[in-house]
């Protein structure tokens, strides 16, 4: 899987694609933004019926299927 980074920069030398946050990280960290934005998650997560764990988990799953539509 290509995993660039995901906020490449043009510098004195060109594009580059620096050391920060790749573009899988972005994605799942934008999927958690929603997934914490729902008071259902929140709610499931204070009562323990599911772990932070698992939501950050489904975060990278659905960075993973953004990352596989980006091949298409």
């Amino acid at each position: 899987m290509n995993n660039p980074s995901a906020f490449p920069y043009f510098g004195h030398t060109g594009w580059s694609q620096g050391n920060g946050m790749t573009l899988r990280d972005y994605f799942a960290a934008r999927a958690l933004q929603a997934q914490i934005s729902m008071p259902e998650t929140l709610l499931a997560v204070s009562k323990k019926t599911i772990t932070s764990d698992q939501v950050c988990g489904s975060c990278y799953e659905w960075a993973d299927a953004m990352m596989k539509a980006r091949e298409q």
